[in-house]
């Protein structure tokens, strides 16, 4: 794929953890970790708009989600969410 060269203006922060990855080995450098994020956001943004575009078509053929269906998919996220947050104390705890 062809590159571009592009300046951008980055906080401390985030200009430093892509120095670590680099130095981690986990980025052959700064521009491929910049890539590799932007890259990740786009497809993020991506999947967000086909997620509205599903959503919308479903309520658009089943009517609007009730209070009910929204109060048990928020409880099942939440579900989720705190079994995640396990499995990545438990990895940083063995590792």
């Amino acid at each position: 794929m062809q590159k571009r060269r592009i300046t951008v203006t980055v906080d401390e922060e985030a200009y430093q953890a892509a120095v670590s990855a680099v130095a981690a080995g986990r980025a052959s450098s700064v521009s491929a970790w910049v890539n590799e994020a932007l890259t990740a956001r786009r497809e993020d943004d991506d999947a967000r708009a086909l997620l509205g575009d599903l959503l919308a078509e479903h309520q658009a053929e089943q009517g609007a989600f009730t209070p009910e269906e929204l109060a048990e998919q928020e409880r099942r996220d939440l579900e989720a969410a705190a079994a995640v947050r396990a499995r990545r104390a438990t990895r940083r705890r063995a590792g």
